[in-house]
């Protein structure tokens, strides 16, 4: 266990906390309000933003997509620099603010702002991002990564560097009452996912990080099993705070990591459309099946301490069956149907693709090749 650990990100949890920005930008910054499709226009949020702004110099910018394009962040970056604009303030949920971390970046930046997804520019720059959460899900309000789709060629990659963590970020449970169900059960699954991309590996004896991440699964179960409480402020505190937790880097920190379901899964989203906690449901069950003795004794660890499973010799192929029935009581499938006619032209549609963004050798063992993506796929297309 060696590693360097800081989150820099200061959270302000709590109902009434979205007043806090006033105080936490700079009253002399000239900040871009970035947002999506405008739902917080109808839910308050929107109010309670410019009402905390009015004391500073502000633009607004809408129209960021759940999966955010850099065809449509480009002219938000157009945007920052005609204007000169100095802060970024995202107000969304993970796809917001994954798109202001690559505004902020590409702002300081002359070249194509693509280029830092395909590693032409080292982001060591950037403006400034304050973030406004109003979907729980992948943590991107306290850590450093973003993923961005590239919408003419259908690539969805994703970066990481230390200048895009926003400085802050407001949680505010309320947020969540107005919205879709559909985007409750997302945020769920993909917390759960997140957690097992950095505990469903092998055993190195990290007893806290293990026991934080069975203790936030364990809280992710409690909440799916909880789900007709989920107009319950307890409730959407807990989702709302186990979601950041789950992706803020502490469990991953001096663990091996996996990650080859988001890979996979990411191809899943930019071809065919599929809701990014969705594409991992379809993902995951399949993968820990066919790398199911790589990862048999961490899978054993979570029947028992997740699920309460007795042990037995077929401890592991239970767990994996537990997980896939957690998906499917929220509603989740966990199999792809969205493909097309032709299942075995959709998988090599795939495997192209993870071909093409380099994902030839994926997990913690980089021992997942394409041959298996291809077995992995043909399990999940239904």
């Amino acid at each position: 266990m060696k590693f360097s650990y800081v989150n820099p990100t200061q959270i302000h949890f709590g109902q009434g906390q979205i007043a806090s920005i006033s105080h936490a930008i700079p009253s002399d910054k000239k900040v871009l309000f970035l947002y999506g499709g405008g739902s917080i226009k109808h839910n308050g949020v929107y109010d309670q933003v410019v009402d905390s702004l009015k004391q500073h110099q502000f633009v607004e910018f809408a129209g960021v997509e759940a999966n955010p394009t850099a065809e449509t962040l480009d002219r938000a970056v157009e945007l920052v620099k005609e204007q000169q604009l100095d802060y970024i303030l995202a107000v969304g949920g993970g796809s917001v603010i994954d798109g202001a971390k690559y505004v902020a970046a590409a702002s300081v930046y002359d070249g194509e702002g693509w280029d830092i997804l395909i590693g032409k520019h080292q982001v060591t720059d950037a403006l400034p991002i304050g973030a406004i959460l109003t979907l729980p899900a992948t943590g991107s309000e306290s850590n450093m990564g973003a993923v961005i789709t590239r919408a003419a060629t259908q690539d969805k990659l994703a970066f990481m560097a230390p200048a895009v963590q926003p400085k802050f970020a407001v949680m505010d449970p309320d947020v969540m009452k107005t919205l879709p169900e559909r985007q409750l059960v997302n945020g769920i699954v993909d917390a759960w996912v997140h957690t097992c991309e950095q505990y469903l590996t092998m055993p190195v004896g990290a007893l806290v990080q293990d026991g934080y991440a069975q203790a936030l699964l364990s809280s992710l179960k409690t909440l799916g099993e909880q789900y007709d409480q989920r107009d319950n402020d307890q409730w959407r505190a807990n989702l709302m705070w186990s979601a950041n937790q789950a992706l803020n880097g502490l469990i991953g920190s001096g663990v091996p990591q996996d990650w080859a379901t988001h890979m996979i899964g990411h191809e899943l989203t930019a071809l065919y459309g599929v809701d990014h906690a969705r594409s991992l449901a379809i993902v995951q069950p399949w993968l820990l099946r066919n790398q199911i003795e790589a990862k048999r004794a961490k899978l054993e660890q979570m029947g028992q301490a997740v699920f309460n499973l007795d042990p037995s010799e077929d401890l592991a192929e239970r767990t994996i069956d537990a997980i896939e029935h957690f998906y499917q009581g929220l509603g989740v499938a966990t199999q792809l149907v969205e493909y097309g006619s032709d299942k075995e032209a959709a998988i090599n549609t795939i495997i192209a693709q993870l071909e093409q963004h380099g994902m030839v050798a994926l997990g913690e063992h980089q021992a997942i090749t394409l041959e298996h993506s291809r077995e992995i796929l043909t399990a999940a297309l239904k």
